[in-house]
């Protein structure tokens, strides 16, 4: 008897160890040691994001640009990355990588758990998911098509499929309704809608004065310390080679909704 009763302890004490046990197994891993991060850059581009993210989380990388030095400092992204020189290139301990949504996801996903990114059970996670992929998805591929398209041709009309004009209005009526594209705080998708943003508008691609969340938004952005210490990094001594803006852009307002097809 005594035997049965001693046997039953032992295995509510295994079971009691496995239910407490399962979930430290689920916790998420300890912050990884961030290697070393060199962020090849030029004025202007989308490496900016990867600078700011540096300076919002307070870790170290080391910039390679030559500021004002188109030249240079393309030479010095090809001696590492010659089959995709492009910006942000960053070179991440022994790996190199490309894209900027996918750099960030990288270094917070890994160093910086839990910041600039809302708690994945929050309902604002699906929508910090949606901008960040949104960013290039959707806003930067119109607009820079919109762009080189109406630079051999300004349009007179409006395109009755999506164009630059509602990209950024699908944007502009978000903000009218959250303080931030991550929702209720600032987040990692806020670094990358910037960019494209201010091309639709430094471009005159978008009227700027039609969006005033966006202009509010990007207020905001401008004030961040982390922010001001890029650009100051960054844009040590302007913006060089900035594209050309656009004579003029679509007309703006309502688009013309398609003609019915023959019956």
């Amino acid at each position: 008897m005594r035997r049965a009763i001693l046997a039953g302890l032992v295995l509510a004490l295994a079971s009691t160890t496995a239910v407490t046990a399962q979930p430290a197994s689920r916790r998420a891993p300890p912050t990884a040691a961030l290697p070393p991060v060199t962020i090849y850059h030029l004025e202007g581009r989308r490496s900016e994001r990867i600078i700011w993210l540096m300076e919002e989380l307070g870790l170290p990388y080391q910039l390679e640009f030559k500021p004002a030095d188109m030249v240079a400092t393309s030479a010095a992204l090809r001696a590492i990355n010659p089959a995709m020189p492009v910006y942000p290139t960053v070179k991440y301990g022994d790996q190199i990588l490309v894209e900027s949504g996918a750099i960030i996801d990288t270094i917070v996903n890994r160093h910086a758990p839990g910041r600039l990114t809302p708690a994945l059970n929050s309902p604002d996670y699906p929508y910090h998911l949606m901008w960040m992929h949104y960013a290039e998805g959707s806003l930067a591929s119109r607009a820079i098509a919109d762009y080189r398209v109406w630079q051999i041709r300004p349009p007179t009309e409006r395109s009755r499929l999506v164009d630059s004009e509602q990209v950024v209005q699908f944007a502009e009526d978000y903000l009218g309704k959250h303080p931030w594209f991550g929702g209720a705080e600032f987040s990692t998708a806020d670094i990358m809608m910037v960019f494209p943003l201010n091309f639709a508008m430094q471009l005159n691609i978008v009227d700027k004065t039609r969006f005033p969340n966006v202009n509010a938004w990007k207020a905001k952005i401008e004030s961040r310390p982390a922010y001001q210490r890029m650009v100051a990094k960054a844009r040590p001594r302007g913006m060089v080679g900035n594209l050309p803006a656009l004579p003029q852009h679509a007309p703006p307002g309502p688009r013309t909704a398609p003609a019915p097809p023959p019956r």
